[in-house]
């Protein structure tokens, strides 16, 4: 398969659903081939001279082959080679192109909708590089891949697994990029080995600083190295375990609010509820009721 180009169409039942998928293909572009092919209908087709603007998101994964990226403004350009990713904006500037003499294979998917916009006003991809470093993976491959065949079949509720999909690639990209810097093993198995150690600990009152004893690195260290692999503190990730444990003693046992405070090692039950309701939006109490009510 050198091409497989979808462009799809949407009803007002699939906008309620908050993420549509207008685009989705691969394309191999042989070496010297003209390019873009001339495939793509009215707003989707560029010269790659000029560029062009979208009205939605792209995802595009480049898995052979090298070519050129510029975007923005100020035509910032970045050398796209396989395993690269590049999210494109809705109205921003962009082309991008294979190298003549190197050609590249491409997948793609363009979706749009309430939800995407969320995640980037969120903050997650704004104000950094559209070029994401993920190498080449086989996972993603077929989820391109099997969102074609989603595609191609266009039976009833087919964009609602196509959205499925493009929230699975997303986060993909994201995880990968995010822990791409992570090639010290031995880092990495003391990481872990903390989240073991927390977990096993949650009715304790362990801190941060002795698992870094623990594992015989410096608290800085370990603090830094373990938010920028899993994405929060230590701290806040041992809270999150407590406030999980807590969830299910709340729904499985009779225990008292002041007793289950206290077996977490809370400061005090007072604490405890106001730590409860920040990240649930429910006291305790409120909680267990719900839980009873939906049983």
């Amino acid at each position: 398969m050198s091409k497989n180009v979808n462009y799809l169409v949407t009803n007002e039942e699939d906008d309620l659903w908050g993420l549509t998928v207008t685009t989705v293909g691969h394309q191999k572009i042989k070496e010297n081939e003209i390019y873009p092919p001339d495939t793509h209908p009215a707003g989707y087709f560029f010269d790659a001279d000029k560029g062009r603007i979208l009205n939605e998101f792209q995802l595009l994964y480049i898995t052979n082959g090298k070519g050129e990226f510029s975007f923005g403004e100020d035509k910032h350009s970045a050398l796209i080679s396989e395993g690269k990713m590049f999210f494109l904006m809705p109205g921003v500037w962009h082309t991008y192109k294979p190298i003549e003499k190197s050609g590249w294979n491409e997948y793609w998917i363009g979706f749009k909708g309430e939800i995407i916009n969320k995640i980037v006003t969120e903050g997650f991809f704004l104000n950094r590089h559209p070029v994401f470093n993920i190498g080449l993976n086989e996972r993603i491959v077929d989820l391109y891949m099997k969102a074609i065949e989603i595609a191609n079949e266009e039976r009833a509720g087919y964009q609602q697994a196509l959205s499925g999909i493009v929230m699975h690639i997303l986060g993909l990209m994201y995880y990968r990029d995010k822990t791409r810097n992570f090639q010290d093993e031995d880092l990495i198995c003391k990481i872990n080995k903390a989240k073991v150690l927390m977990r096993e600990s949650v009715y304790s009152s362990l801190f941060a600083e002795d698992i870094a004893k623990t594992l015989n690195i410096s608290y800085s260290g370990f603090r830094r190295a373990f938010k920028e692999f899993t994405g929060t503190s230590p701290s806040k990730y041992m809270m999150e375990l407590k406030l999980n444990e807590a969830k299910l003693l709340l729904s499985t046992t009779a225990q008292s609010v002041k007793n289950i405070s206290y077996s977490l090692n809370f400061e005090n039950p007072e604490y405890f509820s106001v730590f409860f309701k920040k990240r649930t939006g429910v006291t305790p109490l409120e909680y267990r009721l719900a839980v009873e009510i939906k049983a």
